[in-house]
């Protein structure tokens, strides 16, 4: 998978290996020192708004934005792309997932 998290910099910024991608999901690496576990912060909503989707074959793509909701109610908005493709048992699965926090002009 093509994994690039939202909040992530440097030459750790995209995330080709597993191992990254649990590290910011999870935390508590000591190759990814930074992530702080995107998925145990506390998250209490989550709101999909889509822009735009493809389907061709065995592939579908999706993008449009995410809204988070924490725990004290604050709203983070981000960028999402996601990928999929059919493995060959026929199940889809997600092969690219590209996430940033909206350009402030």
């Amino acid at each position: 998978m093509l994994f690039k998290p939202t909040m992530a910099s440097g030459a750790q910024t995209f995330r080709p290996t597993k191992a990254g991608a649990l590290a910011y999901f999870c935390g508590h690496s000591d190759d990814y020192p930074l992530d702080n576990g995107f998925a145990i912060m506390g998250w209490r909503a989550m709101e999909s708004i889509s822009s735009a989707r493809f389907i061709q074959g065995d592939v579908a793509m999706w993008m449009g934005w995410v809204k988070l909701t924490n725990k004290d109610g604050s709203v983070t908005t981000v960028d999402k792309s996601f990928g999929y493709k059919k493995d060959e048992t026929g199940i889809l699965r997600i092969v690219l997932h590209h996430s940033s926090l909206p350009y402030q002009p």
